[in-house]
């Protein structure tokens, strides 16, 4: 032990006449600690000291929801030719849909129309309400430059919450070959009277607890709102299947693992990438996907073949 460590051990121990007077048994303890691992250092003799006493860190907060964008905003999902195509007449659509929603005497009114790969998000100046949003749909479907059966139906931004299902056991009726599916659990939950109004936002997933567990956990994403309330509404719950109390429980978020669509490598998302210009994903040549049959080298040294 270094002079440095034995004067700070010293000042740790010092204490004055008022405190000796007050009956404490920090000093005694540090004291032992000391005596029995006189190896350590002020640090390490702290951080036992600190454990014996209970003062420990507090465990981190579970993060279970991933946050939406504004709600101030329509969701379309539609092809890419609706897109481009209803996107030629911007200005007309944004004045033609405010006429509407004046007429049915809403508050809502349409700032500006934008696209993205998936559609077009109408961003409003507050939230719509469920007649709002039947004006909007009804507007875009019948638009004279849309393809009906090309446009899926509109939403507004949700929340994603995580949870997972612990307690049902991963092969049914003791059959090693017959184990849990997803669709088992799906079924499971629609008769369950506590998902009635719970929308899962992806697949559930069912693994087994380890390699040699005959039990399983199955990871359930629901559509939530930001302040997790329908997420909450479920946490430590428990519901019957067959013999077995199952129970949820809350889990840390997971977002996935994001893909650039500009070099297509996993682990970053788009706006971050560091590649200058574009990668196609087929033939991993610097070009757009619209110009793959003037510059990719697989369709451009054959004249005969038949491009994506």
């Amino acid at each position: 032990m270094s002079l440095s460590d034995e004067w700070l051990l010293q000042q740790k121990l010092a204490i004055t006449y008022a405190q000796a007077l007050k009956p404490t048994a920090n000093t005694s303890k540090v004291l032992k600690i000391k005596k029995m691992f006189s190896a350590l250092n002020v640090k390490k003799i702290d951080q036992i000291s600190n454990i014996i006493k209970g003062n420990l860190k507090p465990k981190p907060r579970i993060q279970m929801t991933i946050k939406s964008p504004s709600r101030k905003q329509v969701i379309i999902l539609m092809s890419s030719e609706n897109n481009s195509n209803f996107m030629k007449n911007l200005a007309t659509h944004v004045v033609n849909i405010n006429k509407l929603l004046r007429n049915a005497k809403s508050k809502i009114l349409v700032n500006h129309i934008y696209s993205d790969p998936l559609g077009i998000s109408v961003i409003t100046n507050k939230v719509s309400q469920q007649s709002d949003l039947q004006i909007i749909d009804q507007y875009v479907k019948n638009s004279s430059d849309i393809n009906t059966l090309q446009v899926d139906e509109l939403h507004l931004p949700q929340s994603k919450s995580y949870l997972k299902i612990i307690g049902i056991p991963f092969f049914s009726h003791g059959n090693s070959q017959d184990h849990l599916t997803s669709s088992d659990v799906e079924a499971i939950l629609k008769q369950n009277q506590i998902f009635n109004n719970i929308n899962l936002a992806s697949k559930l997933r069912v693994i087994k607890v380890s390699p040699k567990s005959d039990m399983s956990i199955i990871w359930i994403d629901i559509w939530d709102v930001q302040s997790s309330s329908k997420a909450k509404m479920l946490i430590n719950r428990y519901f019957n299947v067959g013999r077995y109390i199952v129970t949820i429980q809350r889990t840390n978020m997971n977002s996935g693992v994001p893909q650039c669509k500009n070099c297509w490598k996993w682990g970053h998302a788009t706006f971050s990438c560091k590649i200058q210009g574009y990668k196609y994903v087929k033939c991993n040549s610097p070009h757009k996907s619209e110009n793959h049959c003037k510059f990719g080298w697989c369709c451009k040294v054959n004249k005969k073949s038949n491009p994506p």
